[in-house]
């Protein structure tokens, strides 16, 4: 730095003179108008394609109703459209793989919610403040030796 800051007088004045201009994102789409992200929950990982159409959404070549049959999954992945507000507008196609049903909801909905905001940055603010952006980083804890889970020990005996 050519002037060095020695008090916060010095401080607000060089803060003040130079504003931080938010970064303009701009769409990633491919040749098809799709955008693309990878979703990720516990052992899951999920591959989100998502484009402007109807609102169906397919996992594994399946209906969401096919393949979710829990009413409580196919909610999971209704989440970031509604906090979006753009239900029904955009159609899902997503192939998941790894750990179980509840798992692999988590990972397309953390994978359409990255590709809601790459197709259309201006939903990022309300993407993030729900949280669906951020991967869920909780996993299961991994076995010890000597134990006989995570956690738990063998039952104790006196004699």
């Amino acid at each position: 730095m050519a002037e060095d800051i020695k008090t916060l007088d010095d401080l607000k004045s060089v803060a003040a003179a130079a504003p931080a201009a938010a970064p303009v994102h701009e769409p990633q789409r491919d040749a098809l108008n799709r955008a693309y992200a990878t979703g990720k929950r516990k052992d899951a990982v999920a591959r989100v394609w998502v484009k402007p159409g109807s609102g169906k959404v397919v996992v594994n070549g399946k209906d969401i109703a096919e393949y979710f049959a829990r009413p409580v999954l196919q909610m999971i992945l209704r989440q970031p459209f509604d906090v979006a507000g753009v239900a029904g507008q955009y159609d899902v196609y997503a192939t998941v793989a790894g750990g179980g049903l509840s798992g692999q909801a988590g990972a397309v909905k953390h994978g359409i919610s990255k590709a809601l905001q790459l197709h259309e940055p201006s939903l990022r603010a309300a993407l993030k403040a729900a949280g669906f952006l951020t991967r869920d980083s909780r996993v299961v804890e991994r076995k010890k030796y000597g134990k006989a889970k995570a956690r738990r020990s063998f039952q104790f005996s006196k004699r």
